[in-house]
């Protein structure tokens, strides 16, 4: 284990972290501009992304649709045939091909990260599984280079740690930080957070928060693979690249209940298991996860509870939203609508906008004009609220969020000793069934 990774990060005041990084990632876009500040008066932004998948090339179509000059500079993926895909999809596409130019700096392999940072570009996008998130971002802030990074930002609190760590280095350099957690950047949400903050439903007493849906996709076992290069593909039901998707997915929800509460819970409970994706393919994650999360230090007095839930089984009920509740009324966030007690719809945002393409705008242009842009904390929070739910579903055990920040049980392997190679040896294995093992609630260890 990492020593770096074993020192406790000191608790963060609770009542303003959540709520204040919120507000500099959506008030970002509103801060004065500074002409001609970006890059000695280029106005070219140079950006590479690292990690050549479906999120990762919907990111840089997004920025490459931003006003202002943008060039896709560099390429990087552990895997040469997505970063080929990937080159080809915007090369030959009429759009993006003139904003293209990167033919020259390809690189794939576990070090491509590294290839991509140094290659001259202004900005890199880190889209890779959730996993290297921590490791990437140390790299490319030590080499002072602007970051954009889709969540969750870790899948453990070795992770969370290393990435707050190095977001202390990215505020004293001065670059930007952007989180893909583009609820915060929707006018929508916004207009109807601070409509709850401001007390139209009285004090909140309750939050439910669901991501109550299917199971994304799943990649078979192909001839020839290596254990590691088919863990690598099928990244999605490995803990140690994932996270589980209630980091994945529905660490959206839970950010805007944090959002909501300016704050982040203290206590937390759940339940979980895999009741119907069973099989080698399904590696070592849940199908379903509940948790009971405590805005407070106690678990027996009045704190605000937040009720969790994601599920992936079909046929089931499925919802994604958030909703609030007060003692004056109740609201469903992400339709932006606001109730009394009687339940009459007494408000109605009529705000509207792509929030994905606002975040990148807002973000560029903060980069453009030297304005304060930083959401690594708040990514490193919400990501580590989502981590701290997964850890109550696999141990079933009542935990404290400074317990499991300061875990020295890792998920992901940072040893320097451990070998990144596609013949190298996987951080977990099958059984001789060919399964992978799940965890056992009351059994399984997370502190």
């Amino acid at each position: 284990m990492n020593k770096e990774s074993n020192q406790p990060l000191p608790r963060t005041t609770r009542r303003d972290f959540v709520k204040a990084t919120g507000i500099a990632a959506a008030g970002a876009a509103f801060a004065p501009r500074i002409a001609g500040a970006f890059a000695g008066g280029s106005d070219e932004i140079k950006i590479g992304l690292v990690g050549c998948g479906g999120k990762g090339n919907s990111d840089i179509r997004q920025a490459l649709s931003t006003n202002g000059k943008v060039k896709l500079w560099a390429l990087g993926d552990a895997f040469e045939d997505k970063v080929n895909n990937t080159h080809k999809a915007f090369a030959e596409n009429d759009k993006f091909k003139e904003s293209t130019d990167c033919k020259e700096r390809l690189f794939s392999g576990f070090d491509a990260f590294k290839q991509v940072v140094d290659s001259g570009v202004d900005v890199v996008f880190l889209v890779t599984t959730p996993g290297f998130r921590p490791m990437h971002f140390e790299y490319a802030i030590s080499q002072g280079k602007n970051v954009f990074m889709q969540k969750p930002c870790a899948v453990d609190g070795a992770g969370v740690r290393k990435l707050l760590a190095a977001n202390e280095d990215a505020k004293k350099k001065g670059v930007k930080v952007g989180v893909g957690l583009q609820r915060r950047h929707d006018p929508r949400y916004i207009e109807t957070v601070k409509k709850i903050q401001d007390g139209a439903i009285g004090d909140v007493v309750s939050m439910r928060a669901y991501w109550d849906g299917q199971t994304p996709w799943v990649r078979p076992r192909q001839d020839g693979q290596t254990e590691m290069e088919y863990q690598m593909r099928n990244w999605y039901y490995f803990n140690w690249l994932c996270g589980d998707h209630i980091c994945e997915q529905h660490i959206h929800n839970i950010d805007v209940c944090n959002w909501i509460m300016g704050d982040y819970p203290g206590l937390a409970q759940g339940k979980g298991g895999c009741e119907v994706r069973k099989g080698p393919d399904y590696g070592e994650t849940f199908d379903h996860h509940v948790v009971e999360f405590v805005y407070g230090k106690k678990w027996d007095t009045a704190g605000v509870r937040m009720h969790s839930s994601c599920r992936h089984i079909p046929g089931c009920w499925g919802d994604v939203s958030e909703q609030v509740h007060g003692t004056n009324g109740s609201c469903h966030v992400g339709s932006g609508r606001l109730y009394d007690r009687k339940g009459n719809e007494v408000w109605r945002s009529e705000a509207g906008g792509d929030s994905e393409q606002l975040h990148k705008q807002e973000y560029l242009d903060a980069i453009r004009n030297n304005t304060p842009f930083n959401e690594g904390d708040n990514g490193g929070m919400a990501s580590m609220t989502a981590i701290f739910g997964r850890m109550t579903t696999y141990s079933g055990k009542l935990l404290k969020w400074d317990d499991c920040l300061n875990t020295k049980v890792d998920v992901f392997p940072y040893s320097p000793d451990f070998k990144w190679d596609w013949a190298g040896e996987a951080p977990v294995k099958p059984g001789a069934d060919g399964l992978y093992a799940l965890p056992v609630p009351g059994v399984t260890k997370v502190v």
